[in-house]
């Protein structure tokens, strides 16, 4: 049977968030109102459910006609406070989850409405299964179960296998390949929250105890900028609240622990361990507040190529569980280190704008001298990472917070330091080359070959290679500009 790939509309449910598609009116009642009085607020407002919140407007309890036929009909009187037949703990969603999850979740909970909280627990309305589903075609259900299995991670790993086939579907409906990227990464982070969450729980069965102080998990890299390729390594850090000094033996030992299992269970799942080591197990990339002030500091006042290196993969980090704020002050601390030391910016112009694009003498496409993948190109050195090192340099300077490729872009040429006309080029070579990358994982992840990132330039077309030649003239005259601005080279 042939297979009939999504339309736009049908992919919504894989990009929106649960508030998107959530029931803003909602009834509520606090623990201690009578059941007669909550029926009758029921009725009235038409409702499904009541949610029972406390004094701070946090939800404690919910009463769902399923409650309502067992246990209180012809068993309670109306007086009977809520709290006595209300279901506890709740089950409940994240505003910000995304659709699909919870989607995935109440078909495998049946669950026909689930309430919808904020970050303080306090509930934003209620989430209906069929009104969810109808964002998801039926086609796209099975996809859905397949995304959002348990969270074992055997069930993980299916997962991380699903998302090439996703993949596949939204590449084969012609949808952009950075907002496969983008969707990619998405489900990608939610992988890496659901492991984190399992170690959590993993060394409190085994008598660790909760975590010593609040944490907030990174994500570096192509993670971070939201440009996640099909199984990407780790590139991973935490952010400890600060402690005293003499805590530092039983705090760090418990956050040991949980790095170990957190690495770990992501090899598992298909996120290989991190080469080089960007990984919360190593302690250059676990640390408190402080420290990470002190580190962030140090990079810019030595300058030494290590120190390049670090800040180079760690200026795109986003936060991934846990309060965000931390992460936040993190990213106001580097633009004032690179404001007190602007020399930063030069040492890593250096390095990043050094990379040569593929492209040979005379124009043509330069095939990677690599004897393990013989007639390919590198199109992540020599074709991503020179677009996203210089816009980087440029966006650093300029003081953006924003991470991803073309959002810095964007941002960039609304303050005119990059033209309109160069930056559609730029849009265009960054879409060009990211579809060739993700052509090329997918192609061999349907052949069973190692996935990675050097591209078959006899897989392309006359006209494919000859827009990615144009790709790469755009990125190297960006490349040759940045270097010449960051370090005064002259080309």
């Amino acid at each position: 049977m042939s297979r009939v790939p999504p339309t736009r509309s049908q992919i919504a449910v894989f990009t929106k968030k649960v508030a998107d598609f959530t029931r803003r009116r909602f009834h509520a009642a606090r623990p201690a109102t009578p059941i007669g009085e909550v029926l009758a607020g029921l009725s009235a407002s038409q409702s499904s459910s009541t949610l029972v919140v406390d004094e701070a407007g946090r939800l404690v309890g919910i009463l769902t006609e399923r409650d309502i036929a067992q246990r209180i009909a012809l068993r309670v009187g109306a007086e009977t406070p809520v709290e006595r037949v209300m279901t506890t703990p709740v089950k409940t969603i994240a505003a910000d989850d995304l659709l699909f999850r919870a989607v995935g979740r109440m078909r495998r909970e049946r669950l026909r409405h689930m309430p919808v909280i904020d970050r303080d627990g306090k509930p934003v309305g209620v989430l209906d299964l069929n009104e969810a589903l109808a964002a998801a075609a039926a086609r796209m259900v099975d996809q859905i179960d397949r995304l959002t299995r348990d969270a074992s991670l055997d069930g993980l790993a299916e997962v991380k296998r699903a998302q090439a086939e996703l993949a596949q579907d939204l590449f084969d409906d012609n949808i952009p390949a950075p907002e496969i990227q983008a969707l990619i990464t998405d489900i990608n982070i939610d992988l890496h929250r659901r492991v984190l969450e399992g170690a959590i729980a993993t060394l409190a069965a085994e008598g660790w105890g909760p975590a010593p102080v609040p944490m907030t998990l990174l994500i570096m890299g192509s993670g971070g900028r939201g440009e996640n390729f099909l199984f990407p390594d780790q590139d991973n850090g935490l952010i400890l609240a600060d402690y005293p000094d003499a805590d530092h033996g039983r705090i760090d030992a418990w956050y040991i622990a949980l790095a170990e299992r957190l690495t770990q269970g992501l090899d598992r799942i298909g996120f290989p361990l991190c080469k080089g080591g960007v990984m919360a197990t190593n302690p250059l990339w676990r640390k408190t507040a402080a420290q990470w002030r002190e580190q962030i500091a140090l990079w810019g006042e030595r300058r030494s190529p290590v120190a390049v290196l670090f800040a180079d993969i760690f200026m795109d980090f986003r936060a991934a569980w846990g309060d965000p704020a931390p992460a936040a002050t993190l990213r106001r601390q580097v633009g004032e280190m690179l404001r007190r030391h602007p020399g930063m910016l030069t040492a890593m112009a250096n390095d990043e704008t050094n990379r040569p694009v593929a492209l040979g003498f005379f124009g043509g496409l330069k095939i990677a001298g690599d004897a393990r993948h013989p007639g390919r190109i590198d199109l992540k050195l020599n074709g991503t990472l020179p677009l996203v090192g210089s816009l980087r340099l440029f966006a650093l300077r300029a003081g953006l917070e924003e991470t991803s490729t073309l959002g810095r872009l964007t941002a960039l040429a609304a303050r005119g330091i990059i033209g309109a006309n160069d930056a559609d080029k730029l849009r265009h070579a960054f879409a060009q080359v990211t579809l060739a990358l993700l052509r090329q994982q997918l192609v061999d992840f349907h052949a069973g070959r190692e996935v990675g990132n050097y591209v078959d330039p006899d897989g392309l077309s006359g006209l494919e290679r000859e827009h990615l030649v144009e790709a790469l003239k755009a990125i190297d005259r960006l490349r040759k500009h940045a270097r010449s601005e960051f370090t005064g080279a002259l080309w």
